[in-house]
């Protein structure tokens, strides 16, 4: 079993700063790619950020300059540094890492439960 975990998150005024952290713990052998999902409400989904095990990154054009993805390969972390934050960045932020667990034969996209990051003055 496999389990990502996320922390921060919360308020937070336009121009300010915010970062959210997800764990992930369980039977894993190896992790590949990890990445950050928003979705506020009633829109779909969006891809933030992501990660390659090596570091390799990417980013939504709407977050680029402004966000930072990083990750820590011997805790099973990921950060997202949040700067410059505006009300449009207000969504539920959510983890997802490719997991290849001890007992499998592939690997499997685990996800979080989700944060809460809300922009506003």
């Amino acid at each position: 079993q496999v389990q990502l975990v996320e922390s921060g998150g919360g308020l937070v005024q336009p121009g300010g700063s915010l970062s959210v952290s997800c764990k992930a713990s369980g039977s894993i052998s190896t992790i590949s790619t990890m990445a950050w999902y928003r979705q506020a409400s009633g829109k779909q989904r969006e891809l933030v950020a992501t990660i390659s095990r090596p570091g390799s990154t990417m980013y939504a054009d709407s977050v680029k300059g402004r966000f930072t993805i990083s990750r820590d390969n011997a805790q099973n972390t990921v950060l997202l540094q949040m700067n410059n934050l505006k009300p449009e960045d207000t969504a539920v932020y959510t983890c997802n890492a490719y997991v290849f667990p001890i007992s499998g034969n592939r690997f499997i996209n685990y996800y979080g439960q989700g944060t809460q990051v809300t922009v506003s003055s």
